[in-house]
């Protein structure tokens, strides 16, 4: 079995014990973004579409340490505080994914890292 750890200075370093993802040959899997910016490893300004906007340039700086692009993710968990931000959110994401969307999941959560609005991981397929 194959798998090397992935880092990249696009996204934000981990905040704990984990790794910003695993490729495991042919599939990739990522760790949880939030909106931090890997510059300087706060949360972006602004609401949902924002920090919606940065966790995904997150997942694709991860990808991209991969050799992968967006296209290759078929699996994402989307974790927000508020189901009631679902429709702004839906919005930027659809940007992201414009043909064939992965399967995704989308989830109500108390709280997340940080104080994010929105989490999303995601696995790519190679």
């Amino acid at each position: 079995m194959t798998r090397k750890v992935l880092s990249t200075d696009g996204a934000p370093k981990a905040i704990g014990p984990y790794s910003q993802g695993i490729d495991s040959g042919s599939l990739v899997f990522l760790s949880g973004q939030v909106a931090l910016d890997p510059a300087t490893g706060q949360m972006v300004a602004g609401g949902i579409v924002e920090q919606t906007e940065r966790a995904l340039k997150n997942i694709e700086a991860v990808l991209k340490a991969s050799g992968l692009t967006m296209n290759h993710v078929v699996r994402t968990t989307v974790f927000l505080v508020d189901l009631g931000e679902f429709a702004a959110m839906n919005e930027v994401y659809a940007r992201h994914f414009p043909k064939d969307p992965p399967a995704r999941s989308t989830v109500q959560v108390a709280a997340l890292p940080k104080g994010a609005r929105i989490e999303i991981d995601a696995i790519a397929l190679r």
